[in-house]
């Protein structure tokens, strides 16, 4: 693979210390697989925060990034990968920094004019009088630095928002507090400037939480996503949008929610997607004719230093 090879030696990352550590070891094992099939010279690195680090970075050329969580997705590696001088796959420093916090990138979107449920931020369980009822009776408890909906709970009641909220704050200082919004469920990939096909999430589960994410044998993962064609191109632009809204590139996933009217919700972006063979980026590449191969292969070449 002569493009492949100008990339010189691809340190593929993954691992971490982050609480999605265990994901981020399937999806890079499956990169770091995929790349060697392809004829690249490739590594895996289960990335520590340690002195050994900057020895085991000095070896590479180019780094393809599947860390997800703290550290991977937040900014942190790519600020290193950027001192040292190593082109690196994905969003940069300050893109990653906000998509990784859910309330900053609400703040960036609501700010645009883009569409996302109402919100506030709470620092304690202790001043939650008349939130619930404000916001419609159902809330979402997030913290907004986890992904795989990590410490994320629905509330009904004022009982139940005081557990969800001390329970998030076991992940963080600040905790979001999101209108629910009661309808389907969709992820729209990027691939570079491109919107892959939509998919969508059907979960017995109250929402697509962690066991639906990566436990469950209930979870329906629909393509073509049933929306009309109209709407689904409304739904990847205004995705594509709210990725280049907070600067992302490369490759990424924005999720959203429809409601009972029909209008787009944007709930999140991630910016280091699951890379399995049966993640979400994976399943709409293919649905866009790519192998797992193709997809890591373009993946790879757009590493920007």
């Amino acid at each position: 693979m002569s493009t492949l090879a100008a990339l010189g030696k691809v340190g593929v990352l993954y691992g971490g210390e982050s609480a999605e550590r265990a994901i981020s070891l399937r999806s890079g094992h499956a990169v770091l697989a995929a790349l060697k099939a392809l004829g690249a010279n490739a590594i895996g690195i289960d990335v520590r925060f340690n002195d050994a680090l900057f020895k085991q970075l000095a070896g590479i050329d180019t780094a393809f990034i599947a860390l997800h969580g703290r550290g991977g997705e937040d900014g942190v590696i790519q600020g290193l990968l950027e001192v040292l001088n190593i082109p690196y796959t994905g969003s940069g420093v300050a893109a990653s920094a906000i998509g990784m916090d859910k309330l900053r990138t609400k703040l960036i979107w609501s700010g645009m004019g883009l569409p996302t449920p109402d919100f506030k931020s709470v620092t304690s369980s202790d001043d939650l009088d008349g939130i619930l009822e404000s916001m419609g009776g159902v809330v979402m408890v997030k913290p907004p630095l986890e992904g795989s909906s990590i410490g994320m709970s629905r509330a009904t009641t004022e009982a139940e928002l005081v557990t969800a909220v001390d329970k998030a704050l076991d992940h963080g200082d600040v905790i979001l507090l999101e209108r629910w919004v009661e309808g389907a469920e969709y992820t729209c990939a990027i691939l570079g400037e491109e919107a892959l096909p939509v998919i969508r999430l059907k979960t017995p589960h109250q929402f697509y939480d962690f066991d639906a994410k990566y436990q469950s044998d209930t979870t329906e993962y629909l393509i073509p996503c049933g929306l009309d064609e109209a709407a689904e191109q409304q739904l990847q632009q205004l995705c594509l949008d709210a990725f280049k809204a907070v600067g992302c590139q490369g490759w990424g996933r924005v999720d959203a929610m429809q409601d009972k009217d029909g209008k787009f919700w944007l709930l999140e972006v991630n910016t280091v997607p699951g890379m399995t063979d049966h993640s979400l980026v994976p399943m709409a590449a293919r649905a866009k004719g790519y192998s797992f191969e193709e997809l890591v292969q373009t993946i790879a070449l757009s590493a920007k230093g």
